[in-house]
């Protein structure tokens, strides 16, 4: 694996592993709405990263759109930062959020935080919207306005920042070139990285943990990371806690039950897919739109998300199909009325994110240096 390297200058090299735990996390999953890219629109998570590391708001007077227990637990700080909460748009109808109910017995103190959240949000006189749909986002050079439907109905609401996300992603493209076996996960929508109880992938000495493997949130990733460092230990002959591991796997069961129950509540809005218009952005960093990407599928009769990136170039660029990937693959299965796991996975390309140039020719004159 390569060094960390933080500057162009820096120098890169390989370190030698017999055993190999990956916790790479997850991203926020974003579809493209009409205004998305505009200046002033960020992910919730790029929101709550801007305020909480950097101490500033994306903007004076803010609404927040999309799914996810995310969304609401980044509203509710900002408000408590003193920013304006003006909206909440969730696109999950409020008949959803009944399946909490089923979440109290599994973790109440999560569920009743949550409710406190929304509520408070409510009192604060924050505009709290379920089943939000057909969002849009408008201004001339920046953010002035999200637009969406409710109930047949068309409103807008003025603001200088929008924080938009539909829950979470895992960052999986480590263990595709780890060369770890691959499933589809419905919960996900996803195909995952396969594991074991334990974190044991399907390749001998490397280990998954935490939201890479699966979404499951801060706790689940802390002691999925213990048990496969555990599972680590066990398959070196070295001591280890049969007993801590027990619990561990325990504990996640019980969280995966709760996640289930929660992806129920925030569901993902999989037929906003079919609506998204033409000349909205899908892949920002090759600047391919969603029509360009429509008549692609329909010219080369594409069913596969490998071959639509052939094509057409998207999840080519900077990003490498970290934010548009799950975005054209639910384009995909939407145009050619396939379901989501029947088109397939991008296939992750090395390096996972950009590295100066510097840091390549340092790796390659090492390997033809004889003093190497």
């Amino acid at each position: 694996m390569a060094r960390p390297i933080s500057s162009a200058t820096a120098s890169a090299g390989r370190i030698s592993y017999d055993g190999l735990v990956l916790a790479t996390g997850a991203t926020d999953r974003v579809l493209p709405i009409p205004g998305w890219t505009l200046p002033g629109v960020f992910t919730l998570g790029g929101a709550q990263i801007a305020l909480k590391a950097q101490g500033c708001a994306i903007g004076k007077r803010v609404v927040f759109a999309g799914s996810g227990p995310l969304l609401y637990l980044v509203a509710w700080q900002y408000m408590k930062a003193g920013v304006e909460v003006a909206a909440v748009l969730d696109a999950a109808p409020l008949a959803a959020k009944l399946n909490l109910l089923r979440a109290l017995p599994l973790a109440p103190g999560i569920v009743l935080r949550g409710v406190r959240m929304a509520a408070e949000l409510t009192l604060r006189g924050t505009r709290v919207v379920f089943g939000a749909d057909r969002l849009s986002i408008e201004g001339e050079g920046r953010v002035a306005r999200i637009v969406y439907r409710d109930g047949g109905r068309e409103h807008a609401i003025a603001c200088d920042g929008v924080g938009y996300g539909l829950n979470l992603r895992s960052e999986t493209q480590a263990a595709d070139l780890a060369g770890c076996a691959f499933r589809f996960d419905p919960r996900d929508r996803a195909h995952l990285p396969v594991r074991d109880a334990s974190g044991r992938s399907s390749v001998a000495g490397v280990y998954l943990a935490g939201d890479g493997a699966r979404i499951a949130g801060a706790d689940a990733a802390e002691a999925a990371g213990e048990r496969a460092a555990l599972a680590l230990l066990q398959d070196r002959g070295l001591s280890h806690d049969s007993s801590r591991a027990a619990v561990l796997e325990r504990a996640l069961v019980k969280i995966d039950r709760l996640r289930d129950v929660l992806e129920a509540a925030f569901p993902y809005p999989s037929q906003w897919a079919p609506e998204i218009a033409d000349d909205t952005l899908l892949c920002r960093c090759e600047e391919i739109t969603t029509g360009e990407a429509l008549r692609a599928i329909r010219d080369f009769t594409l069913t596969e998300i490998n071959r639509l990136k052939a094509v057409t170039r998207i999840g080519m660029g900077r990003c490498q199909g970290r934010m548009c990937g799950a975005a054209a693959a639910e384009l995909l299965a939407a145009q050619t009325r396939r379901d989501i796991d029947a088109v397939g996975r991008l296939r992750a390309q090395a390096p996972i994110k950009p590295i100066p140039l510097a840091a390549g020719l340092s790796i390659d004159a090492r390997q033809h240096d004889p003093a190497h």
